[in-house]
This record gives structure tokens, sequence and C-alpha cells, in this order.
């Protein structure tokens, strides 16, 4: 048996295989973010076969303000939890496990929704002209009324059948935004070292675990350095790591933070590897690496060197639904 098909287990989230669909916007939701027949038909072709191991769906927005675009599927009031019910029942009769990430946008650069007012850690100006404010400083009040959003979706994500819910700190949204120093120059205790700047992660987690229960799968993606002067860097992401086990975390999703998906001069297979092997020396759960993974050998050598459990393949899945199939295969 190759790394690529041997099961994971034990754990609250054991898989058949080490192959995952990482969460990638698709904005095929409806207008108002119930899941639509287009976007039922996307996760039907993707998930057909039940090669991949685990199929992570896009982010779903824990409230209207945290809205990032519209056809962004929802999670954010009970009403949603019908048309999630029949999105995790299409991929669970395809034989794949399914966990439904949520987020919250915060200051990230979006489309403008009506009547939404962007709030981030800081203060945010627009990146081509500073004198534009895009986001305003979010109040202790504000704050403490963000776990309970991601708690409740949380819920949501349970009552609709999913396997589990991935907690979103990646790509410059809200609790990422929180994590780096470069958008969170607060001076109370949200704020400051990396303590501090995972203040917030450690009360939503204990909310949503609290919400689901203890036996519950959660996993946290983290963008685990910005890549810009002044950023977040791996160090940090392996102290935050380490706090997020500790408070219930289930499965650490390893990816970028303010500079997205990408690695600035990097395109080579796992080139987020450098993050990923710290961080999975220094837990005892599950790691998943995602980027620049185009065919499955690369994958058996990624899982081979140790450098994460499980690997996440996201574009060449997204361009030809047949790869993981072929992978399983091959592998």
């Amino acid at each position: 048996m190759s790394y690529l098909q041997a099961p994971l287990t034990p754990g609250r989230l054991p898989l058949k295989n080490r192959l995952v669909m990482p969460p990638m916007a698709t904005s095929k939701a409806e207008p108002d973010g119930r899941v639509s027949q287009a976007l039922l038909d996307y996760y039907d072709e993707k998930s057909r076969g039940g090669a991949i191991g685990l199929v992570i769906i896009e982010h779903n927005f824990i409230s209207r303000q945290g809205q990032n675009r519209v056809g962004q599927p929802s999670v954010a009031d009970d009403s949603m939890v019908e048309g999630l019910a029949r999105l995790a029942g299409v991929i669970h009769a395809n034989g794949s496990k399914t966990a439904l990430q949520i987020n919250h946008v915060g200051g990230a650069p979006g489309e403008a929704i009506p009547g939404v007012e962007r709030v981030a850690p800081s203060d945010r100006q627009d990146r081509t002209d500073p004198a534009i404010q895009v986001a305003r400083e979010m109040t202790l009040a504000e704050i403490a009324a963000i776990p309970g959003l991601f708690a409740a979706a949380a819920r949501r994500a349970k009552a609709a059948g999913f396997d589990g819910v991935e907690i979103h700190s990646a790509h410059g949204y809200l609790l990422n935004q929180f994590f780096s120093p470069l958008t969170n120059r607060r001076t109370d205790d949200y704020g400051g070292d990396v303590h501090g700047r995972i203040k917030l992660h450690l009360e939503v987690i204990a909310a949503v675990r609290a919400a689901v229960g203890e036996e519950y799968p959660v996993l946290l993606r983290l963008g685990a350095a910005d890549y810009l002067e002044g950023g977040s860097r791996v160090e940090d992401s392996v102290i935050a790591a380490l706090a997020f086990e500790k408070a219930g975390v289930d499965m650490i999703d390893i990816t970028g933070g303010l500079s997205g998906y990408v690695r600035p001069g990097h395109s080579e297979p796992g080139y987020f590897a450098e993050l990923s092997e710290p961080i999975r020396n220094a837990v005892t759960v599950p790691v998943i690496l995602t980027g620049g993974v185009t065919e499955p050998e690369q994958a058996e050598e990624l899982l081979a060197a140790g450098v994460a459990d499980l690997i996440g393949v996201g574009r060449a899945i997204l361009k030809d639904s047949g790869w993981a199939m072929r992978a399983m295969r091959e592998a």
C-alpha cells in the first residue's frame, strides 16, 4: 500500500486515505448563500468515485457582515441547514467524508455587500489609496460576539451531517488578520505578541467545541506565514498550533497567510512544506499540506518525507475531476 492510499487512524476523523480536496471558492451558491443545484452538481462531480479521503467545502460565511462575495455559501442561520444537508449527502453518497469550512471575511478585500460595514482587528486602508479606509477597528463588544457566531455555524454544520468543521484562519480573513502583526496593531489583550494575537482563536475554538461536543472533529486552517516583512512567521505558527491542539483542534490545515494560497517565488510541489514540517514535528494531531501538487508521485514523496500527514490537491482536481481516481490507481 502506498503512503497516499494508507488510511488515517486513529483520531476523531479517521479517513480511508491521505488525499484531501481543499476548500476552493466557486461562487456557485444562490445570491442569499443557499446551496444551489450548481453547487451540488460541482461537488458531486468532484467527489464522484469516492477516491478523495476528505472533501473540505469552500468557506461559508457565519454572518452577513462576514460575507466575502455574492455566490458564497452561507451557514449564517438555521434556514441554511437543509441545503447544506443535501450537499453533505451528495458527497457521502459518493463515498467520501466532508468537512464544512466556516469563515468571517473581516477587513479582507471583497465585494461590497449592501448595508455591510467591514470590520477588522485594526483600521485598514485601501492598498492602492491609503486615504480610503476599507475597514474600521472592531470594538471589544464586536470581538466578543465572534466566538458565538462561529459556534452557531459549527452547530449547523454538525446538524447538516458534515463529518467535521474547519475554522478558517488563513488567506487574510478575519482570524488571520488577528494572527498577523501587519493587520493586528491592537494594544489590548487581543494584540501584541503571538499569545495576544491568538486569544480570539482560542475563544472561537472553545465556543465551537462547546457547541459541537467533545467527539465532533474540529479542524483549523492556519495561514502559517505571511511572507511579508514584519508579518507572521513559522515560529509564531508553531506556538499557535500547539495552543490550538491543547484547546481541542483535531487537525491543522497549513497554507499561506496574507499572501494567500501562494508562496511568492515558489511553485514546486508542496511549497508550504517549510511551514507544515515544523508544525507537524511539534503537534500530535494530523497536519494537512496543500500547494503545488499536480501528480500522485509528488504527493507520495511529500508523505514519505514526513512533512505532513495528508496532502491537499486543489487546482489539479479543479482542472480534472478524474484526478483523484487516477491518483489512487497509480499510487
